[in-house]
């Protein structure tokens, strides 16, 4: 998993906002996009992320 001092200093690079881990991916919740995550390395290119189709928080995220 990859270490949480490094989340807190990622950013969606759509939107520039924060991003929370959920087990292999990082989630922005603003965008609703879903970055994955190889060998604990961010896989953070736009082309390359996952469009999730409800918010966060009605599938199973943490919400604020």
């Amino acid at each position: 998993m990859i270490d949480q001092e490094l989340i807190n200093i990622l950013t969606c690079p759509n939107c520039k906002g924060p991003v929370k881990a959920h087990i292999e991916t990082l989630i922005c919740e603003k965008c609703m996009l879903a970055y994955r995550v190889e060998d604990d390395i961010p896989v953070m290119l736009l082309e390359e992320a996952e469009k999730l189709g409800e918010p966060f928080s009605k599938i199973g995220g943490e919400s604020d």
